[in-house]
């Protein structure tokens, strides 16, 4: 398994006390040595190549409602889809269906039926179940099938449980039953790998917002021991047909704007953009602005332990400054640099007269399921990140009720109004929605998820400038060096990044979050997480008694809900190092080193959404970079877009088949 040297001698000194063993824990790996097993156990799962349809019109054959497990919970959501370029196959008619023998001397695009990868979507920005597809569509796959790549959608356990359809019997569902899930869906295919057209070793999956974050997992957590019980409790297949073991490691991950890190979500949040702002919940005087400095201060010292290191090796660490606030140190300089290099690489790519169009995203966004339709889509304000779900019932995770308003992102659809000036603005005339990435940067088609809104022109680089500052002079432009300098990071989150969540942006105060909903327990649907904010409450309650809005039960709800077992007697913290990639990254973890990571990377952030905080982003691409056996990492943090599929320019899904197929030369 590989690791980063750095990482592992700073974890050597931080454990010296404990040893070396320590940092094994329950990050072991699952991928035993092969012993005697039982050949046939895993028989049931073998792929029928006598039960292949074929449209003839494009040239695919495809199977739907696979079960990628022998003891399924759910198994509408636990089967997937494959979907195969036909020149892949030599199909003989039998019936309804065909007989497909591989071709061998085939050839699509790049690939071949051996050298084929394998992309899978995570098709839920905010991790609702995904449900196998039950009829068929080529609708959008030709984008990844005319290019050679073989398209698996998995479906999979959401974010919380249900019952079986038919049934009063439950399901779990939950952290890390999504990963779990995908997980097995890997195996399924390499116990399968002879009989498909494509290199197994080969999985990419992508994702975004909450998907983008189990797209990471899966990326860093291969073999990774927490979800042995789990993978063993459905039947996933462990080991092939000759009793070799079998990996769930993939080969390549993406994400945009991913939701990720559980552990460090509100505290990284509060460092990032809560601790900047000074209205509602964290005016002074509230109970609540005292929490979110303390989350901001825990997030410092957190940073000081993950041992992260930059480009240049140098360790990346948070320094207090005089009223005792990190925002100091090589981490904050590099927080910074990232921002500023956004911005130049924006200027250096954009032509102007310059049109910024907002869009909404549209959740969910990839093809591969015809009953996925207009009408079940949620769309997703793109600065926001607000979403509505599909019942109308204004479920809103990501933002504040108005918190587009307050932001200065207008959501409405309205025409813009034209002026004489340099710019045209949109109706609120705001400076976040006249923000904006490249031309085209993920707002290209619904296809891609994006519907197009209103949009605002710009002559010049001088007028787009005078726009982002406003009355302030925060960002400046330098058209000869191509440089762009930021007075702070609080100056740019106050223009194009404030907070629009509450303190605990992640782990409600009232559990109302989709992320508390993540880590609920079957009946308890709905639990705190955050060992963090149990910590800081338990450590505070006399100081923060005293202020506004204040509730007494509040400690006793957060001891309470993080010492929750799950149905696998699984305790919360393990729960939460299923969902974070840095588990296996960072010294800080106990999986450190222990897990099988992928070898390349993508990683797309809209630089001006509210969602999330950039911390994460920025740590998990700091860790992968100082990874041994981590060949790429492409770090993008898209300026002026919001909660998205961004991109600097061109399609999403097209830009990401590109990178899949750099990625397999």
């Amino acid at each position: 398994m590989d690791m980063s040297r750095r990482g592992f001698l700073a974890l050597a000194g931080a454990a010296s006390a404990m040893g070396l063993a320590a940092c094994r824990g329950d990050g072991k790996s699952d991928k035993p040595e092969d012993v005697k097993v039982n050949l046939g156990e895993y028989k049931k799962l073998e792929i029928d190549d006598s039960a292949w349809n074929y449209d003839e019109t494009n040239d695919c054959y495809y199977q739907l409602g696979l079960p990628y497990c022998t003891d399924p919970a759910a198994g509408s959501y636990e089967s997937l889809a494959i979907y195969v370029p036909g020149a892949y196959f030599k199909g003989e008619k039998s019936g309804d269906t065909y007989r497909c023998k591989i071709a061998p001397d085939a050839r699509v695009g790049s690939f071949t039926p051996k050298t084929a990868p394998v992309v899978m979507p995570i098709n839920s920005a905010r991790l609702s179940a995904q449900g196998c597809p039950t009829a068929y569509s080529y609708d959008g796959l030709g984008t990844y099938l005319k290019k050679g790549l073989v398209y698996v959608y998995a479906g999979f356990r959401g974010r919380s449980g249900g019952y079986v359809s038919d049934s009063s019997e439950q399901y779990s569902g939950g952290a890390p039953w999504p990963v779990v899930d995908l997980k097995a869906a890997v195996r399924y295919l390499r116990y399968n790998g002879k009989s498909l057209p494509c290199d197994a070793k080969r999985i990419f999956v992508f994702g975004y917002g909450a998907g983008g974050g189990v797209s990471a997992c899966l990326g860093a957590l291969g073999d990774c021991g927490i979800f042995t019980p789990y993978l063993s409790k459905i039947g996933a297949a462990m080991h092939d047909a000759d009793g070799k073991s079998i990996s769930d490691r993939v080969f390549g991950s993406a994400s945009w704007c991913p939701i990720t890190s559980y552990d460090a979500a509100d505290s990284g949040y509060e460092w990032m953009m809560g601790q900047f702002a000074n209205d509602g919940a964290r005016a002074d005087g509230q109970w609540t602005k005292a929490l979110s400095c303390d989350l901001a201060t825990a997030y410092g010292k957190l940073v000081n332990e993950l041992g992260l290191t930059g480009a240049d090796d140098k360790a990346l660490k948070l320094e207090p400054v005089q009223d005792g606030s990190y925002l100091s140190g090589t981490y904050y300089d590099y927080m910074l640099q990232t921002i500023e290099g956004s911005a130049e690489k924006f200027f250096s790519t954009t032509s102007f007269p310059y049109t910024y169009t907002p869009g909404h995203l549209v959740d969910p966004a990839f093809p591969g399921d015809p009953n996925i339709n207009s009408d079940s889509a949620v769309e997703i304000d793109v600065m926001t990140g607000a979403v509505e779900d599909a019942s109308g019932a204004g479920e809103k995770d990501a933002a504040d009720g108005g918190a587009a308003a307050a932001s200065g992102a207008s959501s409405s659809q309205e025409g813009s109004a034209a002026t004489d000036g340099d710019v045209t603005e949109t109706a609120d005339g705001s400076a976040a929605a006249k923000s904006g990435g490249a031309a085209g940067a993920g707002t290209s088609s619904a296809a891609s998820g994006v519907t197009k809104v209103q949009s605002t022109v710009y002559n010049d680089a001088e007028s787009y400038v005078s726009a982002l500052n406003g009355d302030d002079r925060w960002i400046t432009y330098s058209p000869s060096a191509g440089g762009v300098t930021i007075t702070s990071m609080w100056d740019f989150v106050k223009h194009c990044r404030p907070a629009q969540k509450g303190v605990c942006a992640y782990d409600a105060l009232d559990r109302s979050t989709t992320s508390n909903q993540l880590f609920g327990v079957d009946d308890e649907s709905s639990l705190h997480f955050d060992e963090t904010v149990a910590t800081l409450l338990g450590d505070n309650a006399d100081r923060y008694k005293d202020l506004k809005g204040w509730k007494d039960d509040l400690v006793s709800d957060w001891a309470q809900d993080i010492v929750k077992l799950d149905s696998l007697k699984t305790d919360m913290q393990s729960r939460v190092n299923a969902m974070n990639p840095l588990y296996a990254l960072s010294g800080h973890y106990a999986g450190f080193g222990s897990c099988e990571v992928a070898p390349h990377w993508r990683i797309n952030t809209g630089l001006f959404q509210s969602a999330t905080a950039l911390t994460a982003d920025a740590n998990l691409a700091a860790a992968l970079g100082a990874y041994d056996g981590v060949k790429d990492v492409a770090f993008t943090p898209v300026w002026g877009r919001g909660f998205e599929l961004a991109e600097t320019s061109g399609d999403a899904q097209e830009n990401f088949v590109s990178w899949v197929t750099d990625c397999c030369k």
